[in-house]
């Protein structure tokens, strides 16, 4: 039988008392972060056309499979399926699941801690170089080891719960910069012959940077990997379960993800074409003060975002040294534990900071799955719909088209990261 979800959740301290608005803020926080700010490069490779469908239907999509994990969270009587990991294990089975299940979440939580140490770092190094132009600029890798040691303290926060503060922070910045991404470039026009003509060098390199960009919109739409554990901090009562509030706040999610991605996708491509950037903000200059307030906005942003991501681990970390090595819990396994999480993330983001590839590997090889068509693979396994209905078939188009989305961007994005590492100095 599965583990009732009070006991899980015991260890780590009070949980079930959020509000609705605490699952959109945490989920914004989640959800629209480093990868907004790409799309207009994505758009670069995949043109006007496929780049609108590519973004309407993975919204739509993920709105779908959001609210499916959202309803399968208490789809058992007297069970809170608190974890990704717990429904997975419901779904494929005790033996199965995990294996299913936990390497895909732990791609996207482990990677999107990564992506945002680099965008940190990034936008940390910009903001200072457009605040002091007179100051001795450092290295980039040396304001990603500022972002990373930020952490050091923040991940001590015991649970969700502690880090509403830092979430709602963060949310709030996500939608300040993405407005003020896209409204610069519209202050700032199309830049002089301006091309919308397909991104490309050679046919080889083109196929692989549109495979790229497919995973780069995948990152975009991020945050059901951590959609069961936000939802385990709502209460839930027969009259009113928390599948009633969560999805309130998820649509809240969605309609701010909505006025934050279209505008910045087709704004930043209609004022740079083909020559945008992968990051949209890099290519921004003025007005000065507005572009360095983004990108510090941004830095504000991912620090939320980066503990959002992170509280699932650290709570799989330590359950597995308390249970297989018998370590007491404490602030003791706490410092230890989730320091070297840190150091890890650190360390891969300094030595890898290709932002655009990171996006378009991590965005297919965790992202397509865990938002795509993994909750829709459990649906069929669980609910069970009627064969040839609409619900079994708009089940089936998920799956077929989140495969194939992943198939594609992890192979385009770990094709591009091979090729920028052969000439790229390291520890620049």
């Amino acid at each position: 039988m599965e583990v009732q979800s009070e006991q899980k959740w015991m260890d780590n301290g009070p949980s079930r008392r959020a509000k609705w608005w605490y699952s959109t803020f945490h989920t914004v926080t989640a959800m629209i972060g480093a990868g907004v700010l790409s799309l207009p490069n994505a758009m670069a490779y995949l043109g006007w056309g496929p780049g609108i469908l590519m973004l309407l239907l993975s919204w739509c999509l993920t709105l779908n499979t959001m609210w499916q994990m959202i309803q399968l969270h208490e789809c058992v009587p007297g069970t809170r399926f608190d974890r990704y990991l717990d429904l997975g294990r419901h779904a494929f089975g005790p033996k199965l699941g995990p294996w299913i299940v936990l390497p895909q979440q732990l791609i996207v939580q482990v990677g999107c801690d990564i992506v945002y140490m680099v965008t940190g770092g990034k936008c940390l190094k910009k903001f200072m170089e457009i605040a002091c132009i007179d100051c001795t600029q450092l290295k980039q890798s040396y304001w990603i080891l500022v972002f990373g040691s930020i952490h050091f303290f923040l991940s001590q926060l015991p649970n969700f719960n502690s880090v509403a503060g830092v979430s709602l922070a963060a949310a709030l910045m996500s939608l300040s910069y993405s407005t003020i991404a896209w409204l610069a470039c519209l202050t700032r026009g199309r830049i002089e012959n301006v091309s919308y003509a397909y991104k490309r060098s050679s046919n080889t390199e083109f196929v692989f940077r549109v495979f790229n960009a497919l995973g780069q919109i995948s990152f975009a739409f991020a945050g059901h990997a951590v959609a069961l554990e936000i939802q385990a901090t709502i209460p839930s009562t027969p009259e009113k379960p928390s599948k009633i509030p969560m999805w309130h706040g998820a649509l809240g999610a969605y309609f701010i993800n909505a006025i934050c991605y279209f505008p910045v996708a087709l704004i930043g491509y209609w004022a740079f074409g083909q020559v945008v950037e992968d990051n949209v903000l890099m290519a921004l200059e003025r007005p000065a003060w507005l572009i360095a307030s983004a990108n510090l906005m941004v830095f504000v942003h991912v620090v939320g975002s980066y503990q959002v991501y992170a509280m699932p681990v650290f709570d799989l970390i330590e359950r597995l040294m308390t249970r297989r090595l018998n370590f007491p819990s404490g602030l003791a396994l706490r410092l230890v534990s989730r320091s070297a999480y840190v150091a890890f993330t650190l360390f891969i983001g300094v030595t890898f900071p290709f932002f655009g590839d990171l996006l378009g590997f991590f965005g297919g090889f965790g992202f397509a799955p865990t938002s795509y068509f993994l909750p829709s693979i459990m649906w069929l396994i669980i609910k069970k719909p009627r064969r040839f209905s609409i619900n079994w078939f708009i089940n089936w188009a998920a799956i077929y088209i989140g495969v194939c989305i992943m198939l594609a961007s992890t192979i385009g994005g770990l094709r591009n990261i091979a090729v920028d590492a052969s000439s790229y100095s390291f520890y620049t």
